[in-house]
């Protein structure tokens, strides 16, 4: 479906969902299977789009409005690469403008992509209002609060520290900022296309938005994947 995306310019793929869905994991494997096919893939994250530390935790380190509003910053994400990567762009981007874990600015060398490129870009929060039209295709990995909280407590305990830090943090700002999120967006809604993820050798696949999803897919055959 992504390979038929009609487009005058690299097409734009977000990723989105809550934390520890498994974004980073199928942005890979897709990745893996589009290259063996020839295509130019370009691989990028929310992760290199965060706001400083002050202006995360301006409500405090544990607010759910804070994660959800004030984590990233969406106008570098757009100026640096989404505008770039699209309609009438220069095909010049950055990948990313901060790095949140030594908290100070990421200035990233500038690279030029393919007209026929396609960036599979993976984050929370990607269908936002603020962001919503700047995305060719998307998908929305969904998978439980328990899921996504036990894959937490494996993934991140480095990051946090503990794994009691950990579940406190996704207690207190992560989930019920996702759950924000949720209640004012309805991504599922709104994604092209959602993968169910609870459990990753068996992913469902739902065509959310089938309306969208024709209009912006063009109905020639769709070149053998390995």
């Amino acid at each position: 479906m992504i390979g038929a995306v009609r487009a005058d310019h690299p097409v734009r793929v977000a990723l989105d969902g809550p934390d520890a869905a498994g974004k980073t994991s199928l942005s890979d494997e897709l990745a893996g299977v589009m290259r063996a096919a020839g295509m130019h893939v370009i691989q990028a994250s929310l992760d290199g789009f965060h706001r400083s530390r002050a202006e995360r935790y301006a409500c405090g380190p544990n607010s759910p409005e804070g994660y959800y509003r004030d984590s990233f910053d969406d106008d570098a994400l757009l100026g640096s690469l989404l505008g770039p990567l699209g309609p009438g762009g220069s095909r010049c981007y950055r990948i990313g403008c901060f790095d949140f874990v030594e908290d100070r600015p990421w200035d990233p060398e500038p690279e030029r992509a393919e007209e026929h490129a396609v960036l599979l870009f993976d984050g929370v929060f990607l269908l936002r209002p603020e962001l919503r039209d700047a995305w060719d295709f998307s998908v929305f990995v969904s998978a439980s609060v328990a899921v996504t909280l036990q894959r937490a407590l494996v993934r991140d305990v480095g990051l946090f520290g503990s794994a009691d830090a950990v579940e406190r943090r996704y207690r207190t700002r992560y989930i019920p900022g996702q759950q924000l999120y949720a209640a004012e967006v309805r991504p599922e809604s709104i994604a092209d296309v959602v993968v169910v993820n609870d459990e990753p050798s068996a992913p469902r696949l739902l065509i959310s938005s089938q309306d969208v999803t024709r209009a912006r897919v063009n109905r020639r055959p769709l070149p053998k994947l390995p």
